[in-house]
Parts: structure tokens; sequence; C-alpha cells
């Protein structure tokens, strides 16, 4: 008896001692990736995610401005809508160009091809509706394409680069400038004081400039609340210029391409994003350094840091490659 008690006491104190000892957790939002940029890539870093949206399902890209070339091509992306059963959605743009109005923004849409890919819902084509902010420091509420309240869920499927204002687009402001209608735009661009693009421009003030970014964090956050959390993100780092989509003549890419990344996280995944690019070992060819300048000329961080304090994610994460997963 005594000899079974010892053994069953040596197990007990094994025991404690692997309780006492875990496995380390990893901290933060799950961010999955691949450095693969293919259609396969994108089917598969999706399904990482074990998410299945249901319903109506929103896909919002940006279908880029006439003459540019960066944005997420039909050929890229169209297998992945197909399989989502999503409907490609966008807003049109507060700034001088071919997508300001429903006519030259839907010739574009052809013109780079996404009619073969089943067409894009211009969300503000027939109207805006106003939600709710959180964050009403400077917003009172957000201004959004109206057709929002047609979908179930929202995937945000977002070309990662460089942008002249926001110093990089990812998916926060896909979020917010991207689903903002043209007077959303403006609202967001002139820090909740305008809401017609005819007058923005003038009016900017670069000693607004955090102010500008902490309401692109609000619009977002309105929108991922409108949708009742039924969003995911990806991000899609190719073909990345300093200069955003809606640039028609963006300058050339000096740096190469890097993958693809999704999560449910949007604070975490850009910030997973913008780190990669940060933590880039440059080569001749292959070169961060301008891509970082426009970020820090920008304050662009400043969005990531704003969408953590007020709840819509956090900068915490972990990256799981899928590169060598069957």
């Amino acid at each position: 008896m005594k000899k079974i008690s010892l053994t069953l006491a040596i197990v007990a104190l094994m025991f404690v001692g692997c309780k006492s000892n875990p496995q380390p957790v990893e901290e933060g939002a799950t961010v999955y990736m691949t450095t693969e940029v293919s259609p396969e890539a994108l089917i598969k870093v999706y399904q990482a995610l074990g998410v299945t949206p249901e319903g109506r399902v929103a896909v919002k890209i940006s279908t880029g401005e006439a003459g540019g070339h960066n944005y997420l091509k039909p050929e890229l992306i169209g297998d992945f809508v197909k399989l989502v059963n999503g409907k490609l959605v966008e807003c049109n743009t507060a700034y001088a160009g071919m997508r300001t109005n429903n006519d030259d923004h839907a010739k574009v849409i052809d013109d780079h091809g996404f009619n073969t890919i089943g067409g894009v819902d211009i969300m503000d084509a027939d109207g805006e509706m106003q939600i709710p902010v959180r964050d009403t420091t400077y917003m009172k509420y957000n201004i959004v394409g109206k057709n929002l309240q047609n979908y179930d869920y929202l995937i945000n499927l977002a070309h990662f680069k460089g942008h002249q204002m926001g110093g990089f687009g990812g998916v926060l402001k896909n979020q917010s400038i991207g689903v903002a209608s043209a007077n959303g735009k403006a609202y967001i661009h002139s820090n909740g004081k305008l809401q017609d693009p005819a007058q923005l421009w003038q009016n900017i003030d670069p000693a607004d400039q955090d102010k500008f970014l902490e309401c692109m964090a609000t619009a977002a956050m309105a929108v991922s609340d409108y949708m009742k959390g039924k969003v995911l993100y990806i991000n899609v780092m190719n073909n990345m210029s300093i200069d955003c989509d809606c640039n028609g003549n963006p300058t050339t890419p000096e740096l190469k391409d890097m993958g693809i990344l999704a999560s449910t996280d949007p604070v975490a995944l850009d910030q997973a994003c913008l780190d990669l690019v940060y933590k880039h070992q440059n080569a001749e060819g292959d070169d961060a350094t301008s891509l970082i300048k426009r970020v820090e000329k920008q304050h662009g961080v400043h969005t990531i840091e704003h969408a953590e304090a007020i709840g819509l994610g956090t900068r915490k994460y972990h990256i799981v490659s899928i590169d060598n997963q069957k």
C-alpha cells in the first residue's frame, strides 16, 4: 500500500509540475501569410481563417484610377470572388479623376476588366446613408454608400501599398475611405468639417494630419460595427508603389512582392504588413526605403495606433505561415 501511495504521489507531483509550466501561448491576433501571390494562394490564405461568410457577401476592392495598373487584377481575385459567392463593391471618389461619377466610374470598371468577373456595385450610385460612430471626437457619424445595407457580410480585400495622404493603404483605409461615399470621403478627410468634395482640397490643413488618420480609424470601426463584426480582412502585398491605386500615374514600385496576409483583426493585419516592410532586408531592385519614407512623412502608423486605442483590434499578433501546409 505504501509503494502504491508513493507512486501516486510522484505522479501527482509530476502533473502539478506540468501544470505550473504550461506551453507558451502566443499573444495577440493570428495573421495567416503566404509568400505566393496567385489566385490559388489567395484562396488558400482565406481558407486558413476557417470562416465561412453567410448571406449576401460584399467584397470591397479598389477599382483603381484610369491609367493606373497596380490595382488587384480580375485574373488574381476572380476565382476567390466566385468561391465566396461575392459581389465586388466600391464607391465613387472625392478627387478629380475618372471615378467621381457613376458613368465614368462604370467605364473604368469595364476597362479594368471587372465586368468579366461579375462587375462592381458602386454603393453610392443611388445615394448614401449615415451610420453611427463610437469615437465622436471629430466625426458625429460616418457617411457610406447606401448599398452597404444590401449585404450581410463584408470581405475587405485590400491592396497594401503606399498612399499620398495616409502614408500607406491597407484594410483600415479600404474600410474607411473606401466604403465612404464621395461626401463621406470629404467628411473623413476634413476631420468632420466638410461634406462637399468641391470644397475639400483647398481646405486641407497639413497640421491636422493626425486628426485625419484618427478619422479613418473611426470610420473603419463604424463599418465593422454596422456589419455587426461580420467582416474578414485580406491584404495583398504586391505592386507596392509609394502611391495609391487612386493615382493614375503611380511611381514604379521599388519593393518586390511579399505575399498575401489575412486575419479577422484589421489592426493586427495592417500592423503585420507594415512590420514586414520595416524589417525588410534591402537589396538591389528590392528596396523598402521609399515606401518607409512615405509612411513616416504622413505618420501613417497613427491610423493603426488609433484603431487599437478605440477598440477595433490589437497591434499584437503572430504570423502563421501556410506555405508548407498541404
